[in-house]
């Protein structure tokens, strides 16, 4: 195998989801004696172009006339791109598009599909090695790909972006979209708000709330701590699932993986399903009555109490200081 494609899919400006799938690409193209190629689905500008070469695209594939996002339509596009690569190992990044699309270009292609995936090691001989958490994330397992075509979704923040080269240029080509009559179609489109912070996904803080806030209108004493420290709210899905907040904040093995500086959860226990979507984590800190929840293994400072007793001076020590020094 030696053709490496990165197919991403803008949802505005050029973000770290898409610096760390080009980088694996690059990583993977440098082992396999290869360069990168990079294709783009959906609307992008200039800028986001650019961004792809400074982090090691070598050439780039836009869709010209392709709608709004449709699943069938947009398979069918990275299909295109591919073919037009002579693509024989195909990574897309964990996005909600993402995990939807990855299994119809595989379909398409006849090739594997492998999701989740945390490390890509090419040979000399071509060979590639992927590894893919198990077990809900308790072990990993590695397979072995002898020949393509292999399609990959990476699992975010399993990659650190790689050196930016700000001037880089490639090759731009642009392909027409495929004549194609959706089996399918989009009758609305909804915005949720997800809050005024960084997008989980590049958020250098999140503070999380679990079943232990006991209601929705808790979660204010999180946005405010989170306003504070410039990060982001998240959620286990127990407090998803309540309906306190909306699922889009949800993290774990089935939500969002996340990598922050310092993830704080506050009445969470701590379930495996969701350590496996904060092991990226740097610093884990966590508030929870139970000294017993699974929460505080991970932790690297745990204070047992009941949130209420604990948050609130939180804020205020944190605004005092802020007032203090502005």
């Amino acid at each position: 195998m030696r053709n490496v494609l990165a197919i991403l899919i803008p949802a505005g400006a050029f973000s770290r989801t898409e610096a760390e799938t080009i980088t694996a690409g690059k990583s993977l193209a440098a082992q396999l004696g290869a360069d990168l190629s990079v294709g783009i689905l959906g609307p992008s500008d200039d800028s986001f172009a650019r961004e792809c070469f400074a982090f090691g695209a070598k050439s780039l594939t836009r869709v010209e006339g392709l709608a709004a996002y449709q699943s069938e339509a947009y398979s069918a596009a990275a299909q295109q791109i591919a073919a037009s690569v002579a693509a024989d190992v195909i990574l897309f990044p964990s996005t909600t598009y993402g995990l939807e699309i990855a299994p119809g270009v595989g379909y398409r292609l006849g090739a594997a599909v492998i999701l989740d995936c945390v490390g890509l090691i090419g040979d000399s001989s071509g060979n590639l090695t992927i590894t893919k958490p198990v077990y809900g994330g308790k072990a990993n397992s590695e397979l072995i790909a002898r020949q393509g075509p292999v399609v990959i979704a990476m699992r975010m923040r399993s990659v650190a972006p790689g050196e930016k080269q700000d001037g880089a240029t490639g090759e731009i080509n642009t392909i027409p979209a495929p004549a194609l009559s959706p089996r399918t179609q989009i009758l609305e489109h909804t915005t949720e708000d997800t809050g005024s912070g960084p997008k989980l996904e590049d958020a250098r803080v999140i503070i999380s709330g679990g079943r232990g806030l006991g209601n929705k209108e808790n979660f204010v004493h999180l946005e405010e701590l989170a306003r504070l420290l410039g990060g982001s709210v998240g959620a286990s899905r127990a407090a998803c699932d309540q309906g306190w907040v909306p699922a889009t904040l949800q993290i774990g093995q089935t939500g969002k993986k996340v990598a922050p500086d310092l993830y704080l959860a506050v009445g969470i226990s701590g379930a495996s399903q969701h350590l496996v979507g904060i092991a990226g984590a740097r610093h884990i800190v966590a508030i929870n009555k139970d000294a017993k929840a699974p929460i505080f293994q991970v932790a690297a400072l745990g204070v047992v109490d009941e949130w209420q007793a604990l948050l609130p001076k939180l804020v205020v020590a944190l605004t005092e200081h802020k007032a203090r020094n502005s």
